[in-house]
């Protein structure tokens, strides 16, 4: 079926499955990604379609990346789950050191198409160790190839592309949003190649790029700015390395103005390296820009304290604004 109606989740899992069926060399694993299905349902019965090439590991996320890597360079394109981006971190010579310099030592003769999937961000009691956005650590490596879809056709699309790559790549999802309703996805369109931005909401005063869950509430804040006579364009940047600064860059000559909105801290965040790669650029703004994100403060677990960590639409409304009207 070309189309079926699915939730961000159950997009993941179609993708999954594409990759499995069409590509025999697949391996998914990670901790109870197989029999339990997943920790949020994810990968619900490809165990029982797919058999041994999808299976559960130790609880040792540094033994998931290295035995990835090692596959990888062996002529298997694995699929990795580390369940909370947070814990990554125990894992990072895996990715850092290993994963993404395969290609650069071994002359070429070597690559390693590993596909990491993991999920960030805040959600309801997740507190400090469960709630970091970390896309800035993984976007800082040359090697590593970095996304964070924000729509159910992104998550089957840009996993694929993820998958299909012959580099490793960190597909960052957002748990809040994987059963927060349902969308038609197409299934049988051709993978697409890695980057690329896509603009969500086209405007005319000024530029606003985002990613990953937070788009949801920038567009709902720039409904709400519609009300209030200011014309929003909103750009998912979609892919973080490699960036589509070119989308960026047509769309600031046109508005001459830019915020750039993420759930991540702002101090060390890409939102000041897309600033300063206008900045750079040369192209006129007719305001400075703006950066709106979380300040330097660990994640509360309670939901009205993390609301006043993470930007709500109506702090982004209200920021937009002044950016226009000042």
């Amino acid at each position: 079926m070309p189309d079926k109606n699915l939730s961000y989740a159950e997009a993941v899992n179609a993708a999954l499955a594409r990759a499995l069926e069409e590509r025999p060399e697949t391996l998914l694993f990670g901790e109870d990604v197989a029999l339990p299905g997943g920790v949020f349902g994810v990968t619900k019965n490809l165990r029982k379609r797919f058999g041994e090439r999808v299976f559960d590991t130790p609880i040792s996320e540094s033994a998931i990346l290295g035995g990835a890597v090692g596959a990888a360079m062996t002529g298997r394109r694995p699929i990795a789950e580390i369940m909370w981006a947070d814990f990554s971190l125990v894992a990072l010579d895996q990715l850092v050191n290993q994963a993404a310099n395969v290609r650069y030592v071994s002359g070429g003769a070597l690559t390693a198409p590993i596909t990491v999937r993991t999920q960030q961000g805040g959600a309801p009691g997740a507190c400090a160790q469960h709630a970091q956005s970390l896309e800035a650590f993984f976007a800082h490596v040359p090697g590593l190839r970095v996304c964070m879809p924000a729509t159910r056709q992104d998550a089957y699309d840009l996993l694929l592309s993820a998958i299909w790559c012959d580099d490793p790549v960190v597909v960052i999802e957002n748990r809040t949003l994987y059963h927060a309703g349902k969308d038609t996805v197409t299934l049988d369109g051709a993978v697409q190649p890695i980057g690329g931005a896509a603009v969500r909401r086209p405007g005319t005063d000024i530029t606003v790029v985002t990613w990953g869950a937070m788009q949801h509430r920038v567009l709902e804040a720039a409904d709400r700015l519609a009300a209030e006579g200011i014309d929003t364009e909103v750009i998912d940047a979609r892919w973080i390395r490699p960036f589509d600064l070119d989308a960026v860059l047509g769309s600031v000559r046109r508005t001459g103005r830019l915020a750039v909105v993420h759930e991540a801290h702002t101090i060390g965040g890409v939102g000041g390296e897309v600033v300063a790669a206008v900045a750079e650029s040369g192209t006129p703004l007719l305001r400075p820009p703006v950066r709106i994100g979380a300040p330097p403060a660990r994640m509360p677990a309670a939901p009205v304290l993390a609301d006043a960590v993470i930007p709500t639409a109506d702090v982004i409304a209200e920021t937009i604004a002044k950016a226009v009207r000042s």
